[in-house]
Formats: structure tokens, sequence, C-alpha cells
């Protein structure tokens, strides 16, 4: 069977949302022409669809490298890297012995990669929060509800970290030594 005809089949399984069958297929397809990027990149849209990011990167990856000069393929692969950072600075964090520097550095390169990503914004703005770094902890949740103005964890998140900055910079102001 010619790539083109496992498209179509794919896309028969798509429209009944069975994404394991139309990745099935897109893989068909990559065997019938290896060279075609773009199947590679349908391929990985339908990966990330089912959760399977690891093998979505791995197409998208593909796709990108055999058509450097599809934007959307990099746009699409830049996308599926931050999906993948923020996941690894998830785990980072909720460890046994959390890493705030390691996750932070994580996330700051997949809100670089992908600037619509909410979940980094969040992720980074709770991460803040956990160190001290109110100004940090506000910045990133301000963004992250620039995003989604309705999730009400991150406008949560927002007040409190801004309260709390406020305490602080309120108990510096009366404490502070004066110079005499």
């Amino acid at each position: 069977m010619d790539g083109e005809s496992c498209v179509k089949k794919a896309y028969e399984f798509i429209l009944h949302s069975d994404f394991e069958q139309a990745i099935e297929w897109f893989e068909r397809a990559i065997e019938a022409d290896p060279s075609n990027a773009d199947y590679h990149y349908r391929c990985a849209v339908s990966c990330a669809r089912s959760g399977k990011w690891s093998k979505a990167h791995y197409y998208a990856k593909l796709a990108f490298e055999l058509d450097q000069s599809h934007s959307e393929y990099r746009f699409y692969l830049d996308t599926v890297e931050a999906k993948l950072l923020v996941a690894s600075a998830e785990q980072l964090l909720t460890s046994e012995a959390p890493r705030h520097a390691d996750a932070l550095a994580m996330l700051r390169q997949a809100a670089e990669l992908d600037p619509l990503s909410f979940e980094a914004y969040f992720i980074m703005a709770m991460a803040y929060a956990e160190t001290g770094d109110f100004e940090g902890a506000a910045a990133s949740a301000k963004e992250a509800i620039r995003l989604d103005p309705g999730h009400s964890a991150a406008r949560t998140l927002f007040a409190d970290v801004s309260r709390k900055r406020r305490r602080r910079d309120r108990f510096i102001r009366t404490h502070r030594k004066r110079n005499r």
C-alpha cells in the first residue's frame, strides 16, 4: 500500500477518535515513504494526542530534520520538547528531595521553546514560591493568568504570592536599621 493510501486510512481512524490505529497507519505510510516529512509530522501529532510524548518527539524531530524549511515542523518540535521539559521538571519537583534549581532551569527553557505553555509558567510560579522567590513567582503566575485568564488556581497563587511579597517588604521597611 502506498503512503497516501495509508494516510487516508489513518484519517479514517482519527475521525473515530482511534489514535492508536491512526498511529499504526501513519507508521505504515512512513515505511512506504521514509523521506516524507509530512508523514512523520502527522504521526507526531497523533502520538501527542495519545499522550505518547516521547514517540511524538521522535517523529517531530524526524519531520524537522527531513524538511527544515517548514516552519510548522520546527514550531511543533519546540512545543513537544517544551512538554517533555515540563514533565521532567514536575518529576524533579515532586521527588522526595525536590531539585528546584534544576526544575526551574527546565521550566524556563520550556517557556522559551513554547511561550504559550500555561503549564510551564504555572509550575514555574509554584516552584519560585516554594523557594521564596516571590518576584519570580508573581511574574510567572501573572504570565500563566495572561495565557489562561479563567484558571482559578493561577489567580489564587498570584494573590498569595503578592500578599507574601507585600508582607515581606513591609517587614523589611519596618526593621531596617537606620544609618546614624
